[in-house]
């Protein structure tokens, strides 16, 4: 079932859940990267990156793409190698809202939320189609 349109339909809803937790993670994260550990808003980026790609591919693991059989590690840094892309989609929008707009420099989140949005397609078919990759 996993190839028909309906199973994918399904798993991109599961893949925009996991998406919607993770954004929270990574909020979450950058809030306490910034105040707490005293980043600034680019290495706390980083850092809450880090945090929610963790919590994602944990997720997406478990909920998603369940029945893969990867050995975890492989998987994981997979995972993180094929996101990195997405990533730096991701990274880049955050960066240009925190630094071309007054609202994004003083509301950070905003700029997550875009950086998420501009990462999320990219990032479901490369995990669908070669990290969480079923041997059917």
């Amino acid at each position: 079932m996993s190839g028909t349109p309906r199973a994918a339909s399904h798993e991109f809803l599961r893949f925009v859940i996991v998406g919607a937790a993770g954004f929270v993670v990574d909020a979450g994260a950058l809030m306490f990267a910034t105040s707490a550990l005293g980043l600034g808003l680019y290495s706390g980026r980083v850092f809450s990156y880090l945090c929610a790609a963790t919590f994602t591919w944990i997720c997406n693991r478990r909920f998603t793409f369940a029945g893969t059989a990867q050995p975890a590690i492989v998987q994981w840094l997979r995972f993180l190698g094929a996101n990195a892309i997405g990533g730096a989609v991701n990274y880049g929008v955050y960066a240009a809202v925190v630094t071309l707009s007054v609202l994004g420099a003083r509301f950070p989140v905003l700029g997550v939320a875009a950086g998420s949005a501009a990462g999320l397609l990219f990032n479901f078919a490369v995990s669908k189609y070669w990290v969480f990759r079923r041997a059917d």
